[in-house]
């Protein structure tokens, strides 16, 4: 059993979604939940088309049925999980009918798909950004913790949570500690024997003891002069960020700006040096994926002119701050620091990794590596935390001068915002500009063809985009992705934040449609 929710495998991850589908054919139930009805609708047993944001709200409802169908696992809810009593009174809240008035699903069809999942297992949940990017998104994302513990599907080959990273090394680079509160290998920055050990490692001293600022508090940071500099690493963020107005002035105001990228981008137009890196087929290293198994990554040809290996450019500015980096190769960086300064990664050397790799926590050189997590139901925490959720709307929902709710992603032809592959010209012949999709029912009220050229407006910007009329797409909804700088969602999207992760709402903002004169 899969089900897979705020996912569009079939473009964002197609890899994976080609392992759904053969499991599929082999007899794996499916059930996918979406405001789109996307190609992976059309391998599933069940397909939940929910109105945008309203996932706790459906969410709660199955568990509500779970619960009072007596459907739910009680050993593992009650003896390996603590907080049941609390879920239990929030989601008696969300009766099926509420549910379904709050999420546009039917009430029989939710009563349908928890009396499925409760049927078989182990059962895993798949999801992406349509879980995370939104204000509610931490919550979204506690509350699919919430079901899988409900259901008992934690600690099994075959269950748990799994989060579809949005590029290749996302896993990678939060297991690295590119992230404001921990060091690398989850290690927290508040904890004072990390701090020492890391200290010592790095012959240094006095290493802040409070996390450092996340990507909006230093946009921000830029225009109060918090932030007088920016180094900018393999992000495009003129194009990424909401509200690509905002971003531009937030760029502008910074006083030194150093991008350090495989090509030119949008974001180096703002950029006082640019220090050109070598990419990843011209270099050695790592690449963690979302199953977190560290794998190889081999060098097949030498950088091109002055690029350079990423490594070996921080080497020299650290150089030049009088520290002096004794590693010169990839390898030596892994065993020697990586791995030497994570209990989770020691186990983990390059000379063990040259075939398939192996998955953290990986403690000494004799652990094969870790499958799953959370074995038996002996979590982390040592009992699992059930953490409620009650629904709230998005920032900004449809009204009457922006009466469509938008909904941004990616699609299959393109990664990103194009740095790589908008210089391949057979992907351009594929995908060569944007587009808004619409519903043939919106499009018929306003009188709107095929590939006509039409207006998208929000509160922040407008777009001249074609719009692809499509039956993937329900009334009242457009969906538009930020691949191309002309034409790009991120000048309509709204910057509102989920206060605990500061993960801006891509998923949904009212806009306006008007057909070009």
């Amino acid at each position: 059993m899969i089900l897979v929710i705020g996912s569009n495998m079939t473009e964002a991850h197609p890899v994976a979604a080609t392992y759904v589908k053969n499991a599929v054919q082999k007899g794996a139930r499916l059930i996918v939940i979406d405001p789109r009805k996307h190609r992976l609708t059309d391998f599933a047993d069940l397909f939940l088309q929910l109105k945008v944001g309203s996932d706790i709200a459906l969410l709660n409802g199955i568990m509500h049925v779970l619960i009072k169908e007596n459907l739910y696992d009680k050993d593992f809810s009650l003896n390996k999980c603590t907080g049941f009593e609390d879920l239990e009174k929030t989601v008696a809240q969300y009766p099926p009918a509420r549910a379904a008035q709050i999420s546009g699903v039917n009430e029989k069809i939710i009563i349908e798909t928890a009396r499925l999942l409760a049927s078989v297992k182990p059962a895993m949940v798949c999801y992406t950004l349509g879980i995370t990017e939104h204000t509610c998104g931490k919550n979204n994302v506690m509350s699919v913790a919430n079901l899988q513990m409900l259901l008992g599907n934690m600690g099994m080959e075959g269950g748990g949570v799994n989060p579809l990273r949005g590029q290749n090394n996302v896993q990678g680079a939060c297991d690295m500690g590119a992230l404001p509160n921990v060091f690398h290998g989850y290690q927290q920055v508040g904890n004072p024997s990390s701090r020492k050990k890391f200290e010592t490692a790095w012959q240094v001293t006095d290493l802040p003891e409070k996390p450092g600022l996340m990507i909006p508090e230093m946009m921000h940071g830029l225009t109060d002069k918090k932030v007088r500099a920016f180094y900018i690493f393999g992000e495009n963020l003129a194009n990424t960020e909401p509200d690509m107005n905002k971003v531009a002035k937030e760029l502008a105001a910074a006083e030194f700006i150093v991008c350090q990228d495989l090509f030119l981008t949008e974001t180096t137009r703002f950029a006082h040096v640019v220090l050109p890196a070598a990419a990843w087929s011209e270099n050695n290293g790592t690449f963690t994926n979302s199953e977190r198994r560290v794998n190889r990554v081999r060098g097949v040809r030498m950088p091109p002119g002055l690029a350079k290996p990423n490594w070996w450019i921080f080497k020299q500015i650290a150089r030049r701050f009088g520290h002096n980096w004794t590693a010169s190769s990839a390898r030596e960086i892994w065993d020697e620091e990586i791995s030497a300064l994570a209990p989770s990664l020691g186990g983990i050397k390059f000379n063990r990794i040259e075939q398939d790799g192996l998955q953290w926590p990986c403690p000494g050189l004799d652990h094969p590596g870790t499958p799953y997590l959370h074995k038996d139901g002996n979590f982390t925490h040592g009992k699992g935390v059930f953490m409620p959720a009650e629904w709230t709307p998005p920032a900004e929902v449809p009204d009457e001068d922006y009466p469509f709710v938008l909904s941004t992603g990616r699609r299959l032809y393109h990664y990103h915002t194009r740095t790589q592959t908008g210089r391949c010209e057979g992907l351009n012949d594929l995908l060569g500009e944007e587009t808004a999709d619409i519903s043939q029912e919106d499009a018929d009220r306003l009188g709107i063809h095929p590939q006509e050229r039409i207006r998208v407006s929000s509160r922040r910007g407008r777009v001249c985009v074609r719009a692809n009329v499509t039956p993937e797409v329900p009334k009242g909804m457009v969906w538009m992705a930020f691949h191309f700088n002309e034409g790009n969602a991120n000048w309509l999207t709204n910057s509102a934040l989920d206060p605990f992760t500061l993960t801006a709402e891509y998923k949904a903002c009212a806009v306006q449609l008007e057909k070009m004169v």
